[in-house]
């Protein structure tokens, strides 16, 4: 599994003192980048590709709370990708300190085209690099027509 340290920032905050539901989201979002960049697959590299990712949903199970000033650990890996590159899922654990789970986030996307702006399977080099990415116990291929 993929994963980096973060320390809980004051922008994170609510004002109960505890990390905003949308810093969780952020977290999920950097960790996704930075292995995509770990993997060979950074925003420079996509957008030589022609490609990009797009977000369809992003669901988020809170299991403890997190306050300001606490180290985090947050992991990420591929759940699952479409038979026709087109479509993926990554699965995104947020752990305090003690390893004790916090949050898991479930986010499910599929390649952008930007030039056609609709989603389209992804270059054969970019799906050679997802291929690299850590898997899932879970991980699934599955059929993306019958979304």
């Amino acid at each position: 599994m993929y994963e980096k340290e973060y320390e809980i920032r004051w922008v994170d905050l609510d004002p109960n003192g505890h990390m905003r539901h949308s810093a969780y989201l952020d977290y999920g979002a950097q960790i996704r980048l930075s292995a995509m960049a770990e993997y060979g697959l950074s925003m420079v590299e996509m957008a030589k590709q022609g490609v990009g990712p797009v977000l369809f949903k992003e669901a988020i199970e809170y299991r403890r709370e997190i306050r300001g000033g606490e180290t985090i650990r947050v992991a990420t890996e591929l759940s699952g990708l479409s038979v026709n590159g087109k479509h993926w899922r990554m699965r995104h654990l947020i752990k305090k300190a003690d390893g004790e789970l916090a949050a898991v986030i479930e986010v499910q996307g599929a390649w952008l085209d930007l030039k056609a702006r609709r989603v389209a399977p992804a270059p054969e080099t970019i799906q050679a690099m997802v291929g690299r990415m850590p898997r899932s116990e879970d991980f699934e291929e599955f059929d993306s027509s019958k979304r």
